[in-house]
């Protein structure tokens, strides 16, 4: 008979860590977390210092039944989830469902799924450790009273359905803010002179140097004319020619704000995406003969430090493969940032020494892109600088000094293993003294640049910077603004819609701290110290809330001054009363209404152009564009219209589950204007349905994606919403 049961929060996990402690162990999962603040009701005593009443998650009654009746037939018991807060957090659900058994209790924690790891964890069982608990249970409370008393205010100043969260609204209000300094960008022009003998550029005239800054020279056409025809009469004499070594250092290994952005940029992977083949990756796979192996430790991390062990097996690795000029002499230790709660190790391989294509008949291609990234990053983080030779030249043509800059690569170092952005420029071998012939002086004119609108990867590096969320957030929140409507995604940047600009107008003015980055970062920085256990977590939310219940009083009249200021002119006259039309905010976003209501009630769409994209018709062949409907929602529609009146839902990313159907998901709006999400090749194919799908397959039973579930209370206002397999033999919920 077994002696043991070990329970972790993940299917996938429970099997590869079975394999590893054999038949006197029985491993299950608790398929996440399995109690919560009840879905339909604040479930928050305010009353009585914030206590939370937790019931069992809908479907997880027979899991909690089946735990228990397996911890029954042992003589111990192992909680085993992962080594963070929310982890910690389970594991103290699953001990008050399980002390029911009078059975000891064990929290055991691990920063990879290999076989020592785990053995040595079982050898070394601990307590669990309420401050964790506590502090994952002030940022659940916290986030319950902050969703749960602001959402039926905007529900009633905007529309229902929306939601307020404590650090997604902070996200959303980052890239409103990037938009209006897009919006209010004004582009100046600007020339600079390039002669056409190395990749020159004019650095200086004579001694002056005010003309100069960042972006080249502050001439205007002109000028940049009347000095180019000056400087083709001048000799081109070399002044000075500077060559020094030059050395470029390797990077850490991964964090999780650094995968992250990293995935973005090399890989294109969304951030959800690539935390999902992470969790893969760290949970275990099968990797042929040895069988399920975690292949990286633990992809939620801050911290920059790695095991002696890694570090000595990527020397080894290193020496064999690449010899020893690449091998520095000794391990390369990195500092981590300041702030970071350095819980875990960097994400890095737990089998540095198997290279990407050993593993790679084993993994996905998705999985072997990824793992190669993180392996990659951390063998070149233990290796030598490359070295380059850097050459500066300097032209002098009369009272003109032009600069070309270069350099060529004379040992690879870490960069063999991983490539870093920038490319060489070789210069030509020249002396001082030398002229030099001008093939080509031209004036080149440039226009200064807006700030770029944030993709995934750019928003999380200012999360991070500014201290909002935590490296277990990052794919939540970005995730959340998207599903929630309040930013949209085009070409892979972050745009607010004008749903999204009219909350965050609203709550700025409503709920000030709410949305303040300094305030929330405060907030976060108070979460750390209530998990090192300096500070009780009631204290911090009674600090918090007598401010924010005076800001649920005064919120209405705030949130309606707001929308008023919002209010614009336009030169647009009602066909009704002959008044000037007024443009406001609506539920759907911006719209024409008369000045002249009550008395006039007529009200227009707010035409605007439509965009471009890179699909084709498939009726046609014309490009389509993305167009408006009158209800708000965006659609694909062929620009040949009304010539050719093909019209297509816009992409979600999820094909249609129908077999035999080679559609896609998309949204859709019913006659009455509810929404509703079917398929592309209507009425071809008439799958449907009310659920809003999510691109992310189940981990219970890998079905393609799950759905959206809203539940609403009797008698109340508040929605809920929670993630489902789409299947109904599946109980997976989240």
């Amino acid at each position: 008979m077994p002696k043991s049961l070990v329970v972790v929060e993940s299917p996938a996990k429970a099997k590869t860590i079975k394999k590893i402690l054999g038949a006197d162990y029985i491993v299950e999962s608790s398929v996440g977390h399995i109690r919560d603040l009840p879905p339909k009701e604040l479930g928050v005593d305010i009353e009585n210092a914030f206590a939370p009443k937790y019931v069992l998650i809908r479907g997880k009654g027979k899991v909690v039944k089946s735990l228990q009746s397996e911890a029954r037939k042992v003589d111990n018991i192992y909680l085993a989830a992962d080594p963070d807060r929310e982890g910690e957090a389970i594991c103290w659900h699953l001990f008050e469902e399980l002390k029911k058994t009078k059975k000891p209790i064990y929290r055991i924690t691990y920063n990879e799924v290999t076989k020592n790891a785990i053995l040595e964890a079982i050898q070394k069982p601990g307590d669990i450790d309420m401050a964790l608990v506590d502090a994952q249970q002030a940022r659940r409370v916290l986030d319950r009273l902050v969703g749960y008393q602001i959402s039926p205010i905007l529900w009633r100043s905007v529309k229902p359905g929306l939601s307020a969260g404590r650090v997604q609204s902070v996200a959303v209000r980052l890239i409103c803010e990037r938009e209006a300094e897009i919006e209010a960008f004004k582009s100046e022009e600007y020339w600079t002179l390039t002669a056409t003998l190395t990749p020159t550029e004019l650095h200086r005239i004579g001694k002056k140097k005010g003309e100069i800054n960042n972006y080249g020279f502050r001439i205007d056409e002109a000028r940049a004319k009347e000095l180019a025809a000056d400087a083709k009469t001048q000799a081109y004499l070399v002044e000075k020619v500077q060559k020094r070594e030059r050395k470029q250092k390797p990077v850490p290994p991964f964090i999780t704000s650094t995968l992250q952005q990293e995935a973005s940029r090399k890989l294109r992977f969304v951030a959800k995406r690539t935390m999902f083949i992470a969790q893969q990756l760290y949970e275990g796979l099968e990797i042929g003969s040895e069988g399920s192996i975690g292949l990286i430790t633990y992809m939620r991390t801050d911290s920059t430090r790695v095991a002696q062990e890694a570090l000595q097996a990527a020397r080894a690795y290193i020496k064999t493969t690449f010899g020893e000029e690449y091998l520095p002499n000794r391990a390369v230790n990195y500092q981590t940032k300041k702030g970071a709660q350095d819980a875990h190790e960097a994400i890095r391989p737990t089998l540095p020494l198997q290279s990407p294509a050993d593993l790679k008949p084993y993994l996905s291609n998705d999985q072997f892109r990824l793992y190669e990234l993180i392996w990659m990053r951390f063998i070149a983080s233990q290796m030598n600088p490359a070295i380059f030779d850097g050459t500066t030249i300097d032209i002098q043509a009369g009272t003109y000094l032009f600069r070309s800059t270069g350099s060529v690569m004379k040992f690879q170092g870490f960069r063999r293993v991983y490539m870093e952005d920038g490319e060489d420029v070789n210069l030509p071998d020249v002396k001082e003294g030398d002229t030099l012939n001008l093939r080509k002086l031209e004036p080149k004119q440039h226009f200064t640049q807006p700030p770029p609108r944030y993709n995934e990867a750019t928003l999380v590096k200012m999360l991070e910077a500014k201290e909002i969320g935590r490296p277990s957030t990052y794919a939540s929140i970005l995730s959340t603004i998207q599903d929630r409507g309040y930013v949209t995604k085009e070409r892979g940047r972050l745009l607010p819609t004008d749903v999204g600009r009219l909350v965050n107008e609203l709550l700025k003015h409503g709920f000030p701290n709410i949305v303040d980055v300094e305030f929330t970062a405060k907030m976060e920085d108070q979460l750390d110290v209530i998990a090192d256990g300096k500070v009780k977590w009631v204290e911090t939310l009674g600090q918090f809330y007598p401010a924010f219940q005076t800001a649920l009083k005064e919120a209405p009249d705030r949130m309606y001054e707001a929308r008023k200021a919002m209010e614009e002119q336009s030169d647009e006259k009602c066909e009704k009363c002959g008044t000037n039309m007024i443009i406001k905010w609506g539920r759907y976003g911006r719209f024409l209404g008369c000045a002249n209501y009550p008395e006039c009630q007529n009200i227009k769409r707010l035409t605007s152009a439509a965009e471009p994209t890179d699909t084709a018709c498939d009726k046609c062949g014309e490009p389509m564009v993305i167009r408006v409907s009158r209800a708000g929602a965006k659609f694909l529609s062929c620009s040949g219209y009304p010539k050719c009146k093909n019209a297509k839902p816009i992409p979600m990313g999820i094909d249609c589950p129908e077999p035999d159907c080679d559609g896609y998901l998309g949204e859709r709006r019913s006659r009455r204007g509810k929404v509703f999400y079917g398929c592309s090749n209507y009425p071809k194919c008439e799958f449907s349905t009310w659920d809003k799908p999510v691109p992310e397959p189940c981990p219970k039973c890998n079905a393609p994606f799950l759905v959206e579930k809203t539940e609403k209370a009797k008698g109340s206002e508040v929605v809920t919403t929670r993630l489902a397999c789409r299947t109904s033999e599946c109980d997976y919920t989240k």
